[in-house]
């Protein structure tokens, strides 16, 4: 059968491709979160690597070495990861340790033999944190209770803000907002516990929060400000609010009497 010059190049194009594909070998990447500060083991299966192999290398990002294994000799640990890293001749594992956010990327593992290049083991790993603090941005008063703008906030500047009514008593979750999808498992909410504001980050492999404690107990301080000054003046005031306040805040600190 004749094949035209066109399509002698379509099959040309093809084998060419399956040859690369031959070659190179292929394996899935994994994606992976670790904790900033934590460890990293990378691994790879032992059958995967050919027992004549040249050469055994994890990789960065396709071009940079972190490790490599020549048969029959001691692991070479690249420069930049010195003091860093455990190698294992008997599995061809790595343990990256302290991995920070710029440690952040892909990690493959990339075998050279008499049958080409392979690439058995692939990892997406994605360092996270999780730090957040939560400021009080306002503070309004009316003659019954007073009302409070928080931000919550990450490293990342992302933030929410949200607003919460205290009188004397208790206090309520108001107009701004409440929660924020980050990016893909992470998220940014501020919730109301009692008389707690609390702002919450979370991501795949962490948890944390920032909790503000005072603003019933700062209402009252501030309510009573007001109702001395229109009594007394606003000397009173400067002498009498700080007083006041720090009462209530050292109330607040002390355990419940017994009975």
């Amino acid at each position: 059968m004749l094949l035209s010059s066109g399509s002698n190049h379509v099959l040309s194009v093809i084998s060419v491709v399956s040859c690369v594909c031959c070659f190179t070998g292929s394996s899935a990447v994994s994606p992976v979160f670790v904790q900033k500060g934590k460890d990293l083991l990378l691994e790879v299966m032992k059958p995967d690597v050919p027992e004549d192999f040249f050469i055994f290398q994890w990789k960065v990002n396709g071009s940079n070495t972190l490790v490599s294994f020549p048969p029959g000799r001691e692991p070479i640990v690249s420069d930049v990861y010195t003091g860093r890293v455990e190698a294992s001749v008997k599995n061809f594992s790595v343990k990256l340790k302290n991995l920070q956010e710029a440690d952040s990327g892909v990690y493959t593992a990339r075998v050279t033999g008499t049958q080409g290049d392979k690439t058995p083991a692939g990892y997406s790993v994605t360092v996270q944190v999780s730090p957040v603090a939560m400021t009080v941005d306002s503070v309004s008063s009316s003659s019954d209770s007073c009302s409070l703008t928080v931000t919550c906030s990450t490293q990342y500047s992302h933030h929410i803000n949200s607003t919460f009514t205290c009188d004397t008593n208790t206090c309520s979750q108001g107009g701004g907002e409440r929660s924020k999808v980050i990016s893909s498992g992470a998220s940014l909410n501020v919730n109301l516990l009692n008389d707690l504001i609390i702002c919450n980050h979370s991501n795949h492999i962490s948890w944390t929060n920032d909790i503000f404690a005072v603003p019933v107990l700062f209402c009252i301080g501030f309510l009573v400000c007001l109702c001395v000054a229109s009594c007394l003046g606003p000397v009173s005031v400067v002498i009498v609010c700080p007083a006041l306040i720090c009462f209530t805040c050292v109330q607040s600190s002390l355990p419940p009497l017994s009975i």
